[in-house]
């Protein structure tokens, strides 16, 4: 199955000279949906994660039915305010300014195998945040894990030394 042929290209959008990557096709489509769960699975299939963590929003798409596929727990990393227990956070650099993540302080204990899950992988920068703040926690990253990779940004060197594994890349 071609994945690509289930992602939409819109030109211009959030704003002029940015082709943004639309899912929302590959979404609507159980077959290609399923097939993209079964692609990441098979690929961490007998690796040792306790749990799957995502940032929101659209990374929750694909690590939940993921992390039942894998038979491991779901994390949500979330913008300040949008947790309702104690959390750890972590403030990171973004092109102009700051941006902060947090979980819940039980989401993920020290010593667990994490895998991070998001939809695309551009400059890094979220992954990369995601990634200390389960470091932080005193957890290891497994892995880091994309529907989509667009290579020309670099994101994985950002992410490095941490596996970035991606259905897709342009």
């Amino acid at each position: 199955m071609q994945l690509e042929n289930f992602i939409r290209d819109i030109p211009n959008f959030p704003k002029p000279g940015i082709l943004f990557k639309d899912i929302t096709p590959l979404l609507a489509d159980p077959t290609a949906f399923g097939a993209v769960i079964d692609k990441m699975a098979a690929h961490y299939e007998g690796k040792k994660i306790d749990v799957i963590v995502a940032a929101e929003a659209r990374g929750f798409i694909f690590a939940a039915p993921l992390a039942l596929k894998l038979g491991v727990g779901f994390v949500p990393v979330r913008k300040p305010g949008k947790l309702p227990f104690d959390t750890h956070s972590f403030e990171y650099e973004l092109e102009y300014g700051t941006d902060t993540l947090e979980i819940h302080i039980d989401g993920v204990s020290k010593g667990q195998s994490v895998l991070l899950v998001d939809d695309l992988l551009a400059t890094g920068g979220t992954i990369k945040a995601c990634a200390n703040l389960v470091e932080k926690i005193g957890a290891t990253v497994a892995g880091c894990c994309f529907l989509i990779e667009l290579e020309f940004l670099e994101g994985a060197a950002k992410v490095a030394p941490h596996e970035c594994f991606s259905l897709i890349k342009y």
